[in-house]
């Protein structure tokens, strides 16, 4: 009978630890940096003409309680460009990601990503956007009449 309280006890016991870890695991991950974007979805540059370049400012905002530091932006292909703020984004604060998208040599629609790296949970975000890169008119095949 002795074994069994002293298990129960235990058990009990270490329920409780468990419960006040996950309790405090909850309230951190509540404080930590959360990266919002003023616009979700896939941003839709539309029309263009291969060689154009074309950019967009995603604007973000740091919801957390602690500073926001982005660690890394990956583009999906070697014609996009990020440009992102090296500095920590303090809380309440407002950043933005600038991406340039490089047609030249691109034909037809275009979709393509970028992911965002910071000390948020999760630790990355996905940018997208789309774009319909038209052929440039050739100008060497201009027709002569005789």
């Amino acid at each position: 009978m002795k074994t069994v309280v002293i298990s129960l006890l235990l058990l009990i016991g270490l329920v409780a630890c468990n419960q006040t870890k996950k309790d405090s695991t909850n309230e951190l991950s509540d404080k930590m940096p959360k990266i919002v974007f003023a616009d979700t979805g896939v941003y839709d540059f539309g029309d263009i003409t291969e060689g154009d370049t074309v950019s967009r400012q995603f604007k973000f905002k740091n919801e957390g309680e602690f500073p926001l530091i982005i660690n890394n932006i990956q583009a999906s292909c070697g014609c996009t460009t990020p440009e992102w703020p090296k500095k920590p984004i303090a809380p309440g604060e407002e950043g933005t990601i600038k991406v340039l998208f490089n047609s030249q040599g691109k034909r037809g629609v275009q979709n393509k990503t970028v992911t965002v790296y910071a000390n948020t949970d999760p630790a990355y975000t996905e940018l997208a956007f789309r774009v319909m890169v038209n052929p440039r008119a050739d100008s060497s095949r201009t027709a002569t009449a005789q």
